[in-house]
């Protein structure tokens, strides 16, 4: 962690909101899951938000599960250990650039000091789980764990339709605009009628 005191005042309510996100039970699902993924060489982290945190620290851990997702080249090349915190911080980012390329979105993405500063390990929680559901849902035979634990992402289904079929359609008023089925105004009245002397 970096030299830091203990936040107060807004800064405090913002990181305890941050920090109310995490889930436990997210988390026991991704131990097992990266456990099953990676082998035993990976080991067990201890139970809680400071023990996963220190167990994905050092990016080594990450960067193996990725590895194990891809059916080809490994995208990080070079997995070491280092006690050093810049070599740590560049193999969280040789992760997150392989996960990018394996398909998770930016908006799915952690930043480095989220996971190494333990600022936000609920978006962490969401990268991995965002990369579990891609894992799933690419069925490329790597993804190692229960298809129980991850949703399956949504296909493209895409429609043809034929020129007479987009005609017909513009004479189809959209049941958002309301209809005119039996609607008039007659009878209906706004109290008296204006009385002009």
């Amino acid at each position: 962690m970096a030299n830091k005191g203990p936040s107060f005042g807004l800064s405090r309510q913002v990181q305890d909101k941050i920090d109310s996100k995490y889930d436990p039970d997210l988390e026991l699902i991704l131990v097992e899951w990266i456990c099953r993924q990676c082998g035993s060489g990976v080991g067990r982290p201890e139970a809680g938000k400071a023990g996963f945190q220190a167990w994905l620290k050092d990016g080594c851990v990450l960067s193996e599960l990725i590895n194990s997702l891809s059916a080809g080249d490994k995208p990080v090349k070079k997995i070491a250990s280092s006690s050093m915190a810049f070599k740590q911080m560049e193999q969280i980012s040789q992760f997150l650039t392989a996960a990018e390329n394996y398909g998770v979105t930016k908006t799915d993405m952690f930043q480095t000091v989220d996971l190494w500063e333990a600022k936000d390990l609920a978006a962490v929680q969401r990268t991995l789980s965002a990369l579990g559901s891609l894992a799933i849902t690419k069925d490329e035979g790597t993804y190692n764990g229960d298809p129980n634990w991850f949703f399956k992402k949504a296909q493209e289904n895409k429609r043809e339709f034929s020129d007479d079929q987009l005609k017909a359609g513009k004479n189809v008023i959209g049941l958002q605009m309301g209809s005119n089925k039996g609607a008039s105004q007659e009878g209906m009245s706004y109290g008296r009628p204006r009385q002009i002397l």
